[in-house]
């Protein structure tokens, strides 16, 4: 049967036409994210296999021991896939990071880390270090001031001091004097690791009990630690917040946050890290409707306040002066909001879409306006916060814009333009309109930081690119590769020296200075 007719070959090649046709559409059509793309690609891909199948099976013609031979291929195939491949994370789209099944994971383990490589040519000389003493630099907005980099990386690059394998996690570096201070996933415990800047050598650890890993996700703590007062302090992938001696590591205390307030820990991980502010330590909770926001003694680690009624998300807290009132600003799951630091009381609150995690950090702007974006094709809105009844504050929406989808990085203010990354690609944004200047460089969905004068943007794929931000035009000096595999983690500036990690290793490079 099927060997007296004709192969009919038009259904598959019509199969074909229309699905490579509906690629085209999809990953040309402007308004979706790259993980949008993605994933209707994948939908639209295994909707065409199954056609073909079906062809095969039904309206080939072809003989059947060849439809069978065809059949017995495919599923030898995919069982050979299966079984020779794993999905160890995703990137910032979506797509999965396949490795080989038997090959490394590269986790060290918990007593037991390798040393640092120092870099070729010897050993450096101790670095002029200027404190980095948390989560995006010393006034928490991604900016570092009193450093000014060389342009030209060609004549004097960046140059290598040392590099070490970490435990896995998407925490950053905070640095305190000649002390850097990570969290990193070790086996069956979460450190918080203290490496000595000048030469990767580790210092200090602290471990505590539990391991956060989805496939998705992948494993580790997610915050950057705060470092205040000769204390070193660390919220947990699943909720611990512990307060350290930055010397020793010693623990001065610690809470079990989300169980204290009977929530659940985030689909990602607790990524939000600890705000250090009036002599308290202030954290986001959990799933659960409220609160918000707790803060605890920094000194006792006693509660002081607890206040919100939404859940949380993945950005942290941080001080912003708005409308002429001192307030703490929270990107939340379904809302962004301004809390008094000293009661917690909600000064403000302007809802927000759930649909998606809220991550990058909202950027004050003037006065008395708020920047907030989010990725997955939300897009940004610019707030203006005004004097409302009884002391509390009223948000209005000036402008909302698709035009920056700030998924995991944090946009910031240089001059009278906001630059970040737009699902992926670098963009300049007239904060007072909304209006996009420009838009270029696919960096994907890395971390970036202002430098004086600069941008150093670190691609999701471990490259290090210097930009000089000018409202006129993408305009890239040089880039330079510091990471292998995927890297999330934001960096850390101290000084000159620049030490970046991923979830597998750590590197501190000298950066060129002008004028030096």
């Amino acid at each position: 049967m099927g060997g007296d007719r004709p192969v009919r070959w038009w259904p598959a090649v019509l199969v074909v036409v229309v699905a490579a046709a509906a690629q085209l559409w999809i990953h040309l059509a402007s308004g979706r994210s790259g993980q949008d793309r993605f994933l209707m690609g994948v939908a639209a891909g295994g909707l065409a296999v199954i056609l073909l199948v079906g062809w095969l099976l039904v309206l080939s013609r072809l003989p059947w021991r060849v439809r069978l031979t065809a059949l017995g291929a495919l599923a030898v195939l995919g069982t050979a896939a299966w079984w020779a491949l794993e999905i160890r994370g995703v990137t910032g789209d979506m797509v999965p990071v396949l490795a080989w099944r038997w090959s490394a994971a590269g986790e060290p383990a918990a007593a037991d880390a390798p040393a640092p490589r120092p870099a070729p040519g010897g050993a450096a000389a101790a670095p002029a270090v200027a404190d980095f003493p948390r989560f995006l630099g010393p006034r928490g907005d991604g900016t570092v001031s009193g450093v000014r980099l060389a342009r030209d990386w060609q004549a004097r690059p960046p140059r290598e001091i040392w590099r070490r394998a970490v435990g896995a996690g998407w925490s950053a570096f905070a640095v305190a004097g000649e002390l850097a201070v990570t969290q990193e996933q070790r086996g069956d415990e979460e450190l918080v690791t203290a490496y000595r800047v000048a030469t990767g050598e580790p210092v200090w650890s602290h471990a505590d009990a539990g391991r956060y890993d989805t496939t998705i996700a992948g494993p580790g703590p997610r915050a950057t630690p705060t470092v205040d007062g000769g204390r070193v302090y660390t919220m947990g992938s699943l909720g611990r917040l512990n307060a350290l001696e930055l010397a020793t590591g010693r623990r001065v205390w610690s809470r079990q946050v989300l169980e204290e307030h009977g929530a659940g820990y985030p689909e990602w991980g607790k990524a939000s890290s600890p705000l250090v502010v009036d002599g308290m330590v202030v954290v986001s909770v959990g799933t659960s409707r409220g609160p918000s926001l707790v803060a605890y003694d920094a000194a006792t680690g006693e509660p002081v306040w607890s206040a919100g009624p939404d859940r949380a998300s993945y950005s942290s807290p941080l001080v912003a002066t708005l409308a002429g009132r001192r307030q703490i600003v929270i990107f939340n799951k379904e809302s962004v909001s301004g809390h008094d630091p000293a009661s917690g009381a909600v000064l403000w609150r302007y809802p927000w879409s759930s649909a998606q995690p809220n991550v990058a950090q909202p950027l004050p702007i003037g006065d008395d306006r708020l920047l907030v974006s989010s990725g997955y094709g939300i897009g940004a809105k610019l707030l203006r916060l005004r004097g409302g009844a009884d002391g509390a504050l009223e948000p209005e929406l000036v402008w909302e814009s698709p035009r920056l989808k700030a998924k995991f990085a944090h946009p910031v203010l240089f001059g009278s333009r906001v630059y970040g990354l737009d699902d992926g690609v670098l963009a300049c944004v007239d904060p007072a309109t909304g209006e996009r200047c420009w838009k270029g460089g696919r960096y994907g969905h890395g971390q970036v930081l202002l430098v004086e004068d600069l941008l150093l943007v670190l691609s999701e794929r471990g490259e290090l690119v210097l930009v000089e931000p000018t409202p006129d035009e993408h305009r890239e000096l040089a880039r330079v590769r510091v990471l292998d595999g995927k890297s999330w983690n934001p960096p850390a500036l101290a000084g000159s020296w620049l030490l970046v990690r991923n979830d597998q290793e750590a590197v501190a490079y000298e950066l060129p200075l002008a004028g030096s």
